[in-house]
This record gives structure tokens, sequence and C-alpha cells, in this order.
């Protein structure tokens, strides 16, 4: 080698290995087995823990969704919705099961939130009237969105054959989110909203559907014990409402100027970015399975 001659370069590290969706899949698939092996240890031998998980995504989601609206000027109350959140959750559980009822869970529930609301516009007045209604809305936003919606998965829980009906409510989200993959990464050619969510097809829609369908359909027969055709209305209603609530995510986030809520679970972005089609869909499955399902 001469003098002059130059170093040898070293060969940048590789980047980390994604799929045409964008995801880190070996974080994305160990972060999942790792989450779906709680949910079901839990829901088998403890179910407390579940609700505690529960609790804990809500606060985490409340908290994303807070910092993203922050960067907009709309500072909301995020100290008493997380407060109000975990007392929404564990409230409502632990209602549900008590025998004799002493309060309900309707009660409970109805209660928890309108302290939230109340406390949560009580906590900004000391900021004084400026921008005072933008921050409030921002509290209102968060508690309508994440705690309010995410309760339902305590009710169904707190249901005669609870566990079962948790299982098939996850299980068809899940597996809804898992066939839209695979049919869009495989398949995938006509956009289904171009303008909110780019990589999202109508093939991909298709595999949410096969695979919700199905889902569904096993768990009506071996968890529920009811009949196929609500197994199939379980799978078609969770599939159309956990596509929207994963478009009307995209359109938060589309309007705020942000890729994901956060980056906190590597591989898939941020707690919000995972309880996007849950949200939207546990009233749903809740409401099927109340009046389906025996015992709701």
């Amino acid at each position: 080698m001469t003098a002059d001659a130059a170093p040898p370069v070293e060969p940048a590290p590789a980047p980390p290995r994604t799929g045409r969706a964008g995801r880190d899949l070996p974080k994305a698939i160990g972060i999942g087995v790792g989450l779906g092996a709680y949910v079901v240890l839990s829901l088998v031998f403890f179910k407390p823990a579940f609700v505690l998980l529960v609790a804990v995504a809500l606060v985490l989601g409340s908290r994303e969704l807070h910092a993203a609206l922050k960067r907009q000027g709309m500072d909301a109350a995020i100290v008493p919705i997380s407060v109000g959140t975990v007392g929404i959750a564990i409230g409502s559980y632990l209602a549900g099961i008590q025998r004799p009822v002493v309060f309900s869970t309707t009660s409970v529930l109805l209660g928890a939130l309108a302290l939230t609301v109340l406390a949560s516009l009580v906590w900004r007045m000391p900021g004084g009237a400026h921008g005072y209604v933008k921050d409030a809305a921002a509290s209102l936003f968060i508690i309508s969105y994440v705690p309010l919606l995410g309760s339902f998965t305590a009710l169904m829980l707190a249901g005669e054959r609870g566990a079962a009906r948790l299982l098939t409510f996850l299980l068809v989200v899940v597996m809804s989110d898992v066939g839209g993959y695979v049919f869009g990464v495989l398949m995938g050619k006509h956009p289904m909203a171009p303008k909110i969510s780019p990589k999202k097809s109508w093939e991909g829609f298709a595999g949410s559907m096969v695979f919700g369908v199905v889902s569904g359909v096993l768990m009506a027969v071996l968890g529920l014990h009811v009949a196929v055709w609500v197994g199939v209305l379980i799978g078609v209603a969770l599939v159309g409402v956990g596509t929207c609530g994963d478009l009307v995510e995209s359109m938060i986030k589309r309007d705020l100027g942000i890729k994901d809520m956060s980056s906190f679970l590597p591989g898939h972005g941020g707690v919000m970015d995972r309880l996007d089609s849950l949200l939207l869909a546990a009233p749903v499955a809740w409401l099927i399975m109340y009046v389906l399902v025996p015992g709701g």
C-alpha cells in the first residue's frame, strides 16, 4: 500500500429488515408474540392482570395523543385524564364481577367518566381564559376516544365467559390486521383510501375480511358456543369497524403532520398505532355479544 492510498472504508451496517409495509418485522413479531402470550396467560389464570394491561395501554395511548395534540397548541389535562382512565378501566371490571352488585357497571363507568371530564375542565382553569376552549376540547377528545371506547374491553371481560368474549374480540381484530398485511403485501394494487392511508388497499381489506370472518366463526363455535352466523356477523362487523379505526387514526396523524404517535413499541410505532382498530371495534364487539351471546 502506498503512503497516499486511502484507508479501507468500513461497510455500512445493514438496515433493519422491513417488509413492503415498512415494519421492522423481527421486532414487530417479537413484540406481538410477547403481548399475545401475556394476554392469553392473564385471561386464563388471572384476569385482573389483563385489566391492568388495558389500563396501562389506555394511559399510554392517552399520553401519546396528548403529546401529539400539544404540538398543535392544544394542551389537554393529561394528569386527571390518566387517573380517570385507570379508574374507568379497573372500576368497570370490578363492578361487573361483584356479586351481589352494589354498584352497577353502568353507574361506575358513567360516574368515572363524569368525574374525569369534570376534573379535566377544572384542572385547566388556573391557566386563564386564553385558549381554554381549545385545551378543554383536546381533553374531551382524548377522554371520548381512548378511555371511553377502551372501557368496553372491561365490560366484555366482566360478563359470563368473559375470557372467551375477550379472546374473540382480540383474535378477530388481530387476524384482520394480519390478513390485511399479508394480502396487501402480496397482492395490493388498488388503493382503498389514497388520501388517508396510501398503503391500505382493497386487496388488503379482502384479506382482513377473510381472516377476520374465519376467526369469528371458529371462536363462535369453539369458544362462545353460538351459531355460525353469529361468528360471521362478529367477523364482518369488527373487520369493517376496525378498518375504520385504522383510517380514523391515520386522519388524525395526517392532520397533525406525524407518521407514528411514538416509537414506544419497536416495529409497531406507538401504543395508539396498535390501539386504533381495537378502540373503535370494542363497543361494537361488546354490543353484538351482549345481545347475541348468552350471559352478556
